[in-house]
This record gives structure tokens, sequence and C-alpha cells, in this order.
């Protein structure tokens, strides 16, 4: 069975940090592109960042460059989101998401997702 299985997330205060981990189970993710996707409350789901399957080529929304990094760990079968410097406008769902194409922005483009967990910054 292919699932995405989200962790991390969590209460954060501004400007903290958090990691998040989408760990595959039933698929081996080298093979995927992998998305981070968030959906806050009343808003469309939006892509935040993406891994290539290839060789690794990272992409990045303009609301999360130069804060949040993505990477993968082929070994264990999991890609990370390292969020730094976290604001309120953060607060959102998470989710990770598979897919078999090049990395790209269009949740539609992703075939397998995630539950999600949940990121809320407040002070």
């Amino acid at each position: 069975q292919v699932q995405l299985v989200e962790s991390g997330g969590g209460l954060v205060q501004p400007g903290g940090s958090l990691r998040l981990s989408c760990a595959a189970s039933g698929f081996t993710l080298d093979y995927y592109a992998i998305g981070w996707f968030r959906q806050a409350p009343g808003k469309e789901r939006e892509g935040v960042s993406c891994i290539s399957s290839s060789d690794g080529s990272t992409y990045y929304a303009d609301s999360v460059k130069g804060r949040f990094t993505i990477s993968r760990d082929n070994a264990k079968n999991t890609v990370y989101l390292q969020m730094n410097s976290l604001k309120p406008e953060d607060t959102a769902v998470y989710y990770c998401a598979a897919t078999v194409i090049r990395c790209s922005g269009l949740a539609t483009n992703f075939g397998s997702w995630g539950q999600g967990t949940q990121v809320t910054v407040s002070s």
C-alpha cells in the first residue's frame, strides 16, 4: 500500500523553527519528485517547495525562499522540510505529495498525498 506520512508539526513562536518529515511506505521515493504544500483555513492549497527525483533540484515559493529548506534521504525513504524564521502567516496544514513527473506547484500534478500535519506559529 502506497502511503506518505507527515510528522513534525506543532506550535511554535514567531521566529522559531520546525522540521517536517515525510516518510514513504509501499514505494521508493527515489523515483518521485516530492512536494510540500500547505493550506490555511479559508485559503487554497499552495505549493511551498519541491525536490526533484533526478538531480535533487529544489524549488521554493517566494514566500518561503531563504527560510525553508527541502531535502531528501533516500536511504530512509524520507523527505524533510526545515522551516526557520517562522511567521504567523506560515500557519497551515502542511502536506507532502509525490509525483512521477517533474516538480511543479500544481497540486493536481501530484497523485499520492499524506494526511497532513498542523503547523501553528503564534506567540
